[in-house]
């Protein structure tokens, strides 16, 4: 049941970051880690609105502000699809519902548990950061009510405004995953299944793209595989949280699956050596500086390094715990 007051937020003094694309999509910075790293979407039509993923607690204002300088009204969102339930695109869920009275939230059923009680996704984020640094990074992360979840199926079509949006499922980043295609606009909102694409790494060929296989439920099969799907659509524009449209689909989908290929070879030429993640890690970030000047970039290795350090750590920790999987199913010690 919606509260009959909902909540205030305070967003005069907040000033969003909006990028203006095609077809009444907006893409907001969430202000996640810094500027242009993360980018929650609002897609407009025929006066009503969605968002795809939310960032965090502390995106939300930033996302309020957005509303209200685009003129859109807080009860014409009628659905918030959340990708996937990592912290970085699900956090600010609970706490953005509260302002958006008729909005309900779309998520493959395994994520449904963990937007109702986010206790034990919290509990693995930190795990992974440590508690005071996802304090600093997603506050207290707040449930989203039940009533208010719509648990979908794979192929799923919502109607916005009379927009059709499809849901369909794209595991190998996150086995809960969604991508969303707007057929109508040969556009796809890929979350984290078509990789990562800063703008600050763009080159004279156009975007640089590289996978995510932060933990824990990387499967390069699934991923080439929902690539693949991904494609099918032929989508002339895909949105990435991380961050926002890129065209060139083709190229980039072909530099990603390479790379994938490549994160499995290195994962298990480095399988026995004492340090595995640091051996991962080296090799990965050398990959990473050869192809981008293969690709015509003058960015030394600091600015590269400033901008990929947090996914190198994270993609070398899943593929370690990748490895780990794979020896347990098979057996190998």
């Amino acid at each position: 049941m919606l509260p009959e007051t909902l909540p205030s937020m305070n967003t005069n003094s907040v000033k969003p970051r909006i990028t203006r694309h095609p077809d009444g999509i907006f893409a907001v910075d969430a202000e996640y880690v810094r500027p242009g790293y993360a980018a929650v979407h609002i897609i407009q039509h025929n006066g009503r609105a969605a968002f795809v993923d939310t960032g965090t607690n502390h995106s939300v204002p930033h996302l309020l502000a957005a509303l209200d300088e685009l003129g859109i009204a807080y009860d014409s969102v009628d659905y918030v699809l959340l990708t996937h339930v990592h912290m970085d695109h699900a956090g600010g869920a609970g706490l953005l519902l509260q302002h958006l009275p008729n909005a309900r939230v779309l998520i493959h059923p395994r994520g449904v548990p963990h937007m109702i009680d986010p206790s034990k996704l919290v509990a693995a984020s930190q795990a992974v950061y440590g508690v005071e640094a996802f304090r600093k990074l997603y506050g207290d992360v707040l449930p989203v009510p039940q009533d208010r979840i719509v648990s979908v199926s794979d192929n799923y079509r919502c109607d916005l405004g009379g927009r059709e949006l499809e849901l369909i499922h794209t595991p190998g980043h996150a086995l809960h995953h969604y991508a969303v295609v707007d057929r109508a606009h040969a556009a796809i909102f890929s979350g984290d299944t078509f990789g990562l694409s800063y703008r600050a790494l763009d080159t004279p060929q156009g975007a640089f793209i590289v996978p995510t296989s932060s933990p824990s439920q990387f499967d390069a099969d699934q991923l080439i595989s929902s690539i693949d799907r991904m494609m099918s659509y032929a989508p002339d524009s895909i949105y990435l949280m991380h961050y926002s449209r890129v065209t060139g689909t083709p190229r980039l989908a072909a530099m990603l699956k390479s790379q994938i290929r490549e994160f499995v070879r290195m994962a298990r030429q480095s399988a026995d050596l004492p340090n595995v993640h640091d051996a991962i890690r080296e090799q990965m970030m050398a990959m990473w500086l050869t192809l981008l000047q293969q690709q015509g970039s003058t960015l030394t290795t600091r600015e590269v390094s400033d901008w990929l350090e947090g996914d190198l750590e994270l993609n070398a920790q899943g593929l370690v715990i990748w490895l780990q999987r794979q020896r347990k199913e098979t057996g190998v010690r």
